[in-house]
């Protein structure tokens, strides 16, 4: 059931990517994403925590979410870049991590590299070293609010309990 999860994940991104839905093509899709299961099952590399991640419905939830803080902080950076005066002050810090599983602890990363005016530039040890534009994205960073909700998603809370229905 897992790699049916996986595979319509591959796929549904392979169509949202490709933006191409003519039948030859979208027939190219469906056997090069059944080819990467196979293949990824034959050489064990379908790790099952991963792949929960996929199958989750609290996760596009987060990615609204994340849509959200991405338009904030663009507006954020934009305004300081373009108004004289605006107050560009960086620095580099260290954030906890508190997920569980590599995917969580990268999503992380990612999602701070995402949002404009911050930058993971190191992962280690339920930490990560990030580079902000502001003070403020600084703060907004290590509030860790994102860090629960990415939390949440792996299905626990940020101290760790599991996080129930």
């Amino acid at each position: 059931m897992r790699l049916v999860g996986l595979y319509l994940a591959l796929f549904a991104f392979w169509l949202l990517m490709s933006g191409h839905y003519e039948p030859l093509i979208v027939g190219f899709g469906v056997v090069s994403c059944a080819a990467t299961v196979y293949i990824a099952r034959r050489k064990d590399f379908v790790d099952y925590a991963t792949l929960s991640w996929y199958i989750k419905p609290t996760l596009p939830l987060y990615w609204l979410w994340l849509l959200g803080q991405i338009l904030k902080a663009n507006f954020d950076v934009a305004t300081r870049c373009v108004l004289p005066g605006s107050r560009i002050d960086p620095c580099v810090f260290r954030a906890p991590a508190n997920q569980d599983t590599g995917v969580g602890v990268a999503t992380y990363a990612n999602s701070i590299t995402l949002t404009p005016g911050t930058v993971s530039m190191q992962t280690w040890d339920h930490e990560i070293r990030v580079h902000a534009l502001t003070r403020d994205g600084a703060r907004d960073v290590l509030g860790g609010e994102m860090d629960g909700r990415i939390c949440r998603v792996e299905g626990r809370t940020k101290d760790g309990t599991e996080d129930g229905p």
